[in-house]
């Protein structure tokens, strides 16, 4: 399909760069952690110095136990993924679509059938690096800010967009500390399922805008210039 039918591309051209480094750091800090941090229950630092902060944090608010696990289960996620999905190709945002049915797949993949299996079993039998709520709900938070914050982001004041990022990044950070506080997950492991998710979307992002280019080249197509002046202009 030609570049142009695709619309703008998910990653401005300014925000390619650091996409790339923030996926690298994000695949190192998964590897160092998979290597070099023994996954199981007081395996040591920094989880013996974490774990017990978040416990205790979170301990006061039980009825947040008993919710936030619940948003990283596979039907949730599913189900959030599938809105996302449908909303992009509503707005006709194709490539926004690709992306979201994608990178939560591939994610899910990379975590439970790859990163799992390498690290081992902890305890209780039970693989937990990295961890899936932090997995997906981070993939889910960095699709909702390559979606509001790129050039195809819809026509919404910058404020609400910002404050919705913010509150998708907020909902992860929850989620898998609640897993932690329920010593069903440790720090490492949530660090971990954060990493692998934010990671999995921007590369996603990034062979999307490489390989489907938003407009043909060589042919004076200047679609994607003029519709990126009308988004600046609409902010």
């Amino acid at each position: 399909m030609p570049g142009r039918l695709w619309g703008p591309t998910l990653l401005p051209v300014a925000g390619r760069r650091p996409a790339a480094v923030l996926a690298a750091v994000c695949v190192a800090v998964t590897a160092v952690l998979a290597m070099s941090v023994p996954h199981h229950p007081g395996a040591g630092w920094p989880d013996t110095a974490v774990d017990p902060w978040i416990q205790a944090g979170l301990g006061r608010y039980p009825w947040l136990l008993t919710v936030l696990p619940g948003l990283g289960n596979k039907l949730p996620v599913a189900m959030m993924t599938g809105t996302l999905v449908v909303a992009c190709l509503v707005t006709r945002r194709w490539r926004g679509a690709v992306l979201a049915g994608v990178a939560v797949l591939a994610s899910a993949v990379i975590t439970e059938k790859v990163l799992k299996l390498f690290t081992g079993l902890i305890s209780d039998g039970w693989h937990s690096f990295p961890s899936g709520h932090a997995t997906a709900t981070f993939a889910l938070a960095t699709i909702c800010a390559v979606l509001l914050a790129g050039p195809s982001r819809p026509p919404l004041p910058a404020a609400l967009r910002l404050l919705l990022v913010l509150a998708a990044i907020l909902v992860a950070a929850a989620v898998s500390a609640a897993m932690v506080a329920l010593a069903a997950h440790e720090f490492t492991d949530a660090i971990g399922g954060a990493a692998v998710g934010t990671a999995t979307v921007l590369l996603t992002a990034l062979v999307l805008d490489r390989f489907i280019p938003a407009a043909d080249t060589g042919t004076g197509d200047t679609s994607q210039t003029k519709e990126a002046g009308l988004i600046a202009r609409r902010d």
